[in-house]
């Protein structure tokens, strides 16, 4: 999961696109880029760390012209410690173009081989963003060499595109000296959208033209929201701020990411005609019918969100029980979030540091607990742990979401089985992990059911981390296996044994 935008604008786009990613920093922490363009040359600044850490006056002033994009990042694939890996990635030929993704391509590592043996074509990192830029760069080599670049080039070339890569993305690229590419995977799992601006007294901008991950970048940076980009297909906007669009692929179909409703996405956004906030209060009202069926209501004395993507979820499902709301958890948001951080110690260490009981609304009471979700557990343990030592008399669990059960290959970071504590357990197991007097999860089916409402264009979702079904079909437990084996070979620019028994493994892929 990563957060990216792209902008034409007739003003400087240097401080639009950083707005936009502090608006999009909650789906990436670890890097931020930014690249602009100025006639055809390209300037770029990207480093580890928040977007207000990265960015200083002195960059900005690096960063002249009207049109750029920009990433915030949340590593799945390739090195997570890598400053290099940060986006955005440049090739110089053809033209010269920029590239920000989110999403995880399932294919990478075949087509880094085939880019080294048939494009002729050097990949010098682990990304498979440089795999995909690289891709993109040939096919737009085929289909323009010795010709104009029009917009019909830039949609036979994404089309071709679409035929050789696997998995989610959502792409934003810069063509110098001829505009901004935005297109979708064939499924829509990632999010993108687009809108205008929306003028001001005495100022013309509805020629601006923005791209990005989530609405709540367009809305906080003035500009009005005209569609999310369809699965498969890809907007072209010329330099003078003229929208192109084009179907690419052959058979789209649209199944979001129902982990973007349940967790990634920001409250106020709306995703493929869906309001977040509007899916997880119908996720907390689905929810209290099972907590109804599971264990009685007057066993509950109080309902107390843990910060902060479940609050509407809990909230509805507390009016729905009749019982109070609650804050019983501060956050303190300069800490990370646990979810991102890697390593168990670490994490584990983050939660005390992250959240603090307000004692008075757990002394004496039986309390419900209310999380997004329950991915790896330890978090959770460490919460009802913290709510007992509070004074609290009975603690319940609930989880707006289905147990976690399957590894994601898509671009959220829980890809290895070992990781999940659903996987091989029963919910009893669980609730004895995590020291819980109860614990209910949502159901599987009634969660695609009441996201699914808010849009009837949507006929299924992607949410193989909950029923293990992989919609690209192209997924194996080999593959999934791989990619487990490649993530534990992640290392630190610093071990040397770690890099060469990666470059080693690449090396026997290329054979």
């Amino acid at each position: 999961m990563c957060g990216i935008v792209g902008a034409i604008s007739q003003a400087p786009v240097n401080q639009l696109i950083y707005d936009a990613l502090l608006l999009l920093q909650h789906r990436g922490q670890d890097a931020a880029g930014i690249v602009t363009m100025l006639g055809t040359k390209c300037f770029m600044h990207k480093a580890r760390g928040m977007v207000r850490d990265v960015f200083r006056t002195r960059n900005m002033r690096g960063l002249p012209g009207q049109v750029g994009l920009g990433q915030v990042r949340y590593p799945t694939a390739g090195n997570a410690y890598s400053e290099e890996e940060a986006q955005p990635f440049y090739v110089n030929a053809p033209y010269g173009i920029v590239l920000v993704h989110n999403g995880n391509l399932t294919n990478a590592h075949a087509l880094k081989a085939e880019l080294f043996d048939v494009d002729r074509r050097h990949i010098n990192t682990e990304s498979d963003t440089e795999v995909l830029i690289n891709v993109l760069a040939h096919e737009l080599e085929m289909v323009a060499r010795d010709l104009p670049l029009t917009p019909e080039h830039v949609f036979k070339a994404v089309g071709a595109v679409h035929r050789r890569i696997r998995g989610s993305y959502a792409v934003i690229a810069l063509i110098a000296g001829h505009g901004l590419l935005a297109f979708r995977d064939p499924y829509g799992i990632r999010p993108l959208c687009f809108g205008q601006g929306t003028g001001a007294e005495g100022v013309d901008n509805t020629g601006d033209v923005m791209v990005a991950s989530e609405s709540v970048a367009l809305e906080g940076t003035g500009h009005r929201l005209v569609r999310d980009v369809a699965p498969g297909e890809a907007i072209f906007v010329d330099l003078a701020g003229r929208v192109h669009s084009r179907q690419c692929a052959e058979n789209p179909r649209l199944h979001p990411c129902m982990f973007e409703f349940v967790y990634l996405a920001r409250p106020d956004s709306v995703l493929d005609g869906i309001s977040v906030y509007h899916a997880r209060l119908n996720l907390g009202e689905t929810l209290a019918q099972r907590v109804i069926s599971t264990l009685p209501p007057s066993d509950i004395d109080v309902v107390i969100p843990i910060p902060e993507s479940s609050r509407p979820s809990a909230m509805q499902l507390a009016h729905r029980l009749g019982k109070p709301y609650r804050e019983g958890f501060v956050k303190n948001r300069y800490v990370g979030r646990t979810f991102i951080m890697p390593g168990h110690a670490v994490r584990k260490k983050s939660v005390r540091q992250k959240l603090n009981a307000i004692g008075m609304e757990f002394k004496g009471r039986n309390v419900l607990l209310v999380d997004d979700s329950i991915v790896r557990g330890t978090t959770s343990k460490e919460i009802v742990q913290m709510a007992r030592e509070a004074g609290a008399r009975k603690v319940y669990m609930a989880s707006a979401a289905p147990p976690v059960r399957f590894p994601n290959v898509y671009g959220i970071d829980m890809p290895t089985k070992e990781e999940l504590i659903a996987h091989g357990r029963s919910v009893d197991e669980i609730r004895a992990f995590i020291g819980a007097d109860e614990l209910i999860y949502q159901d599987v089916d009634a969660m695609k059911r009441v996201v699914a409402a808010l849009n009837p264009r949507i006929a299924s979702f992607e949410a193989s981390c909950f029923d293990g079904r992989y919609i690209t079909g192209d997924v194996s437990e080999a593959d999934v296996a791989l990619m487990q084996a490649q993530r534990a070979l992640q290392f630190d620019e610093e071990d040397p044994a770690n890099r060469s028994r990666l470059a080693l493994q690449n090396e026997e892929e290329r054979a």
